[in-house]
């Protein structure tokens, strides 16, 4: 499983970037956000990844952040939506617009993406709505950029909502400890000081 890509931006397309790590390409699809984050061509670049694999096709996602893959997961795995549609609403959607629309059941926002009607716009927020507030940790906090939130690559803010989370946590609970521990440790914080506070806090 390939789950990140660190190299050199070597071509892009309407829906697709080639990454060149160590002389290997790498195809990835990625949303129009994820392509503008990317840069220009010969920049170096980090590309979280998820692979997929059916009978007639293998193909690798790419995003700029943990917090963009982890929506395209969630938006994956509503009926009717697949990886067109899922990247189809990344690309209209900042995450944080994602969340707040589905937190607030507000499916005109999500129908903005091309492809997406009514009916299923109203099945995503419908579906979603519980496990918006579990993404809280990926939006940003003040005075951080939108589109990147608290997941820019590596971000030990991710890597501890996922620990609290593989710990049994959920993931409300898990993103709630881990804003509160950065906000005592700053955002500085090594994984292990985050998970550690993160724990109290949960635990609380």
């Amino acid at each position: 499983m390939i789950a990140k890509l660190t190299g050199i931006l070597d071509d892009t397309g309407p829906d697709w970037a080639v990454i060149d790590v160590n002389g290997v390409g790498y195809l990835v699809q990625c949303s129009a956000k994820t392509l503008t984050h990317l840069g220009i061509r010969g920049d170096k670049v980090v590309v979280h990844t998820e692979m997929q694999v059916s009978e007639t096709d293998q193909r690798l996602i790419g995003f700029t952040s943990a917090g963009e893959r982890a929506w395209f997961r969630l938006l994956t795995a509503v009926q009717g939506v697949g990886s067109k549609v899922a990247l189809a609403i990344l690309s209209a959607l900042a995450i944080e617009e994602l969340q707040r629309a589905c937190a607030n059941g507000d499916a005109a926002m999500v129908a903005r993406a091309n492809g997406v009607g009514p009916k299923l716009a109203s099945r995503i927020v419908n579906e979603l709505k519980d496990k918006a507030g579990g993404l809280a940790g990926y939006a940003s906090p003040a005075g951080m950029d939108a589109d990147i939130g608290y997941t820019l690559p590596g971000s030990a803010s991710a890597d501890a909502i996922s620990a609290l989370q593989n710990l049994g946590f959920k993931p409300l609970v898990a993103s709630t400890a881990v804003a509160k521990a950065v906000e005592e440790l700053g955002e500085d914080a090594g994984l292990n000081d985050l998970v550690r506070v993160a724990l109290k806090r949960a635990a609380g």
